[in-house]
């Protein structure tokens, strides 16, 4: 048996520890802490079995359609994953040649990485532009390291940060080859860059979207995008044959339809996040404001990241810490409910 060279010297993504308990306070995957849409559960009850004999419709027809209504495009520039994360991989095969390089933020979303590396390419990290007129002068940059596939999370993950669509479309503009917005945040934030994806003179924006994090679906595990028809054709003949089960299909057609559950729940985290971020800086913690659901939180001196994390999980409270000279004085927390936040609260103070 043989393993190739890619495979045998490859970091894998580490995702965060899912505790089989569930008498723990899980604030460490920003996962919603409120369940999704009735519609969704009322969709399982009366799901016919006999459709499980038989394949699911490998175009998403009926979820395509729902998609692209929500986001005034049509269902030709609609993508659909199992998960973002499959989205993520797709792109890769896609968009990338062998002698090609991968690019993102640095720090951003750890799975990048391990992207590139199993596509055995470079990955480039550049840190964030300050603004739309300091993003353009991003691409050469990378231009000139081959960078063919940009990946920006935004709202950036682990910081919680925000980047306004001008500096987003700005840096495009100026970028050669396709650019990933990655919204699996966005809907926590205060506008997004879904209209990059949906203008008619976009040549190369795709803005990718959850049903893990807004929508309360991580288990689902369904991911999809918006982008140029072009584009989204030529990730279609990627992907595997039939990657979004049926199930999968319906449940999450049923949770697009009632946005106002969505909605309603985001809500309810913002306004949790608001009040946690005021609770945590007057205990004298610098946080990077955020809108996500999460926060990326320093604490104050002399108490250290890596020592409150394992602290709180020796007391069955879960939040993320991540090595590194970026990321390693701070921890990432994830937004849960008030009771769950008064309880971290209350384990810090004591």
């Amino acid at each position: 048996m043989r393993i190739t060279r890619s495979v045998r010297r490859l970091e894998a993504y580490t995702p965060g520890e899912q505790p089989a308990s569930r008498r723990v306070v899980k604030l460490n995957t920003n996962e919603n802490p409120y369940p999704p849409s009735p519609a969704c559960a009322e969709v399982l009850r009366r799901f016919d079995l006999d459709r499980l004999r038989r394949y699911p419709d490998p175009v998403f027809s009926e979820l395509r359609s729902a998609l692209a209504a929500m986001c005034g495009t049509t269902p030709e520039r609609i993508f659909v994953g199992n998960g973002s994360d499959e989205v993520l991989s797709v792109a890769a095969k896609t968009f990338v040649e062998d002698d090609e390089a991968i690019g993102s933020l640095d720090p951003s979303y750890s799975l990048y990485k391990t992207l590139a590396a199993i596509r055995d390419v470079k990955w480039v990290g550049v840190p964030p532009p300050a603004d739309a007129a300091d993003a353009p002068s991003l691409a050469p940059k990378l231009a000139s390291r081959n960078v063919s596939l940009f990946l920006w999370t935004n709202p950036n993950a682990p910081t919680g940060a925000f980047a306004e669509p001008e500096t987003v479309a700005a840096f495009a503009k100026a970028f050669p080859g396709v650019v990933i917005v990655d919204e699996a945040y966005a809907d926590f934030a205060h506008t997004n860059c879904m209209r990059l994806a949906t203008e008619a003179t976009n040549r190369n924006v795709i803005v990718m979207r959850t049903f893990s994090k807004s929508y309360s679906l991580a288990g689902l595990r369904v991911g999809w995008c918006v982008g140029p028809a072009d584009l989204i054709a030529a990730m279609y003949k990627v992907k595997d044959s039939y990657n979004v089960d049926a199930i999968a299909q319906a449940v999450a057609l049923a949770a697009v339809r009632d946005q106002a559950w969505m909605r309603a729940n985001v809500a309810k985290v913002v306004k949790t996040r608001t009040r946690f971020i005021h609770a945590l800086e007057s205990r004298g913690w610098d946080v990077i404001p955020s809108e996500s659901n999460f926060v990326f939180a320093k604490p104050p001196a002399p108490a250290k990241a890596a020592t409150i994390f394992e602290e709180l999980r020796a007391r069955n409270i879960f939040v993320r810490y991540f090595k590194g000279p970026k990321t390693g004085d701070r921890l990432r927390i994830t937004i849960g409910t008030d009771r769950q936040m008064k309880a971290l609260l209350a384990a810090l103070d004591s």
